[in-house]
C-alpha cells in the first residue's frame, strides 16, 4: 500500500489509462506546461507529449465541445475544468450534447468522455467559486456523476470513468488534493454506482459523499460519546445511485440523516430522502433529516463561510434529533 495524496492518486489513474490506451488524452487550462492548476497533471506532459496533454484557451464552452467531438470520433478525452464553477460556461455542451447524443443518434455515436476537476468550497473564494454542483448534473439522464475526496476511491473510480462509454462528471474536493490515504500498489477499478460504508453503526445512518465524509466521521465520533452509534455511508457515485446499499443501511438503522455540501432546494439530499421514504417508509422510526449549506450564496468572510457549510455540530444535532436524544 502506498500513501498517496488525492492529486497523486488521480495522476496515477490517468497516467495508467493513457499508457494502456493511446486513445485517452488530457486537455484543459494549464494542464500541460504549468503541470496543472492543482498539480494533478504534474509530469504528464513530459511523458505523453503535447498531442496527448493539451493546454486549452480559457474557453470552457469551446474545449468542452472539442472534447465531445473527439469522443464521438473515437477518442477518450479527459477534460479538466479548473473548477466546476467554470463548467457553467460549458453547461449547454455538457447537458445538451454530451448527455443526449447517444439517444439522439439512436446509439450511432457514443460519448466516452470524462469531465473532471475540483468542486465545493475551498477557503475564502466567495460565492462564484465555492459551489457544489452535483445536483444540477445528476438531474440529466445520460450523465454519470461521481464525487469523492478519498485517494483510494478516486483512483479506482477515475479508471472506471475513463473506461466507461458514457460521459462521466467527476468531481474532486479542492481542499483535499493534498490529503493522503492508502492506495493499493495493485491496479484496481471501483465500479461506478457502488457506495461504501466508511464506519459501522446501528442507531442512525449518516449518508454523504466527497469531503463531507470527513465531517460525518468526526460527527460519528462525537455521537458515540453521547451513546449514539452512527453508520457513515459514502455514496461515492451520485448517479447511478447505489440504492441497494442505501436502502439496506436505512432498513438496518431505522434512522437517517443526509449531509450535503450544496444548496438544499432541489438538491441531491432531497432526492435521496424521496427515494428512502418511497422504498423504506415502514423501516423508519423517525423522519429523515438533511444537513446542507444554508440557502444563501457562499460568503467570503471566514466566520460566515463556516456558518453556511455543514458542520460537525449540525450533523450531531440532526442525528440526536432523529434518535430522540
Amino acid at each position: 500500500m502506498a500513501q498517496l495524496q488525492l492529486r497523486e492518486a488521480l495522476r496515477r489513474a490517468m497516467s495508467e489509462e493513457m499508457r494502456r490506451d493511446d486513445r485517452v488524452l488530457l486537455m484543459g487550462e494549464e494542464v500541460a506546461y504549468y503541470d496543472g492548476a492543482y498539480k494533478v497533471s504534474q509530469g504528464m506532459l513530459k511523458e505523453f507529449g503535447d498531442r496527448r496533454v493539451i493546454d486549452t484557451p480559457i474557453a470552457e464552452n469551446g474545449f468542452a465541445g472539442l472534447g465531445i467531438g473527439a469522443a464521438m470520433a473515437g477518442l477518450r478525452p479527459i477534460v479538466e475544468l479548473m473548477t466546476w464553477n467554470f463548467s457553467l460556461v460549458a453547461y449547454d455542451q455538457i447537458v445538451n450534447n454530451a448527455a443526449k447524443i447517444y439517444q439522439m443518434t439512436a446509439g450511432s455515436y457514443k460519448v466516452p468522455i470524462v469531465f473532471r476537476g475540483p468542486t465545493g468550497a475551498a477557503e475564502n473564494l466567495a460565492s462564484q467559486h465555492s459551489q457544489a454542483l452535483e445536483s444540477i448534473y445528476a438531474h440529466f439522464p445520460g450523465l454519470k456523476v461521481v464525487s469523492t475526496a478519498d485517494p483510494a476511491d478516486a483512483y479506482g473510480l477515475l479508471k472506471a470513468a475513463i473506461r466507461d462509454d458514457d460521459p462521466v462528471i467527476f468531481m474532486e474536493s479542492e481542499l483535499s488534493y493534498g490529503a493522503k490515504g492508502e492506495v493499493s500498489d495493485e491496479e484496481y477499478l471501483v465500479p461506478l454506482g457502488e457506495g461504501k460504508i466508511k464506519r459501522g453503526g446501528t442507531d442512525v445512518t449518516l449518508i454523504t459523499w466527497n469531503k463531507q465524509v470527513h465531517t460525518c466521521l468526526e460527527a460519528a465520533a462525537v455521537l458515540e460519546r453521547h451513546g449514539v452509534s452512527a453508520r457513515v455511508l459514502d455514496l461515492r457515485t451520485i448517479r447511478p445511485l447505489d440504492e441497494a446499499l442505501l436502502f439496506r443501511c436505512v432498513a438496518e438503522t431505522h434512522r437517517a440523516v443526509v449531509v450535503q455540501e450544496g444548496f438544499p432546494f432541489a438538491g441531491v439530499a432531497a432526492e435521496v430522502i424521496a427515494r428512502i421514504q418511497e422504498a423504506c417508509f415502514d423501516h423508519l422510526d423517525a423522519p429523515v433529516l438533511r444537513v446542507c449549506n444554508r440557502d444563501v450564496p457562499q460568503p467570503y468572510a471566514t466566520n460566515l463561510e463556516k456558518l453556511v457549510l455543514p458542520s460537525i455540530d449540525r450533523v450531531v444535532d440532526a442525528a440526536r434529533t432523529v434518535c430522540h436524544r
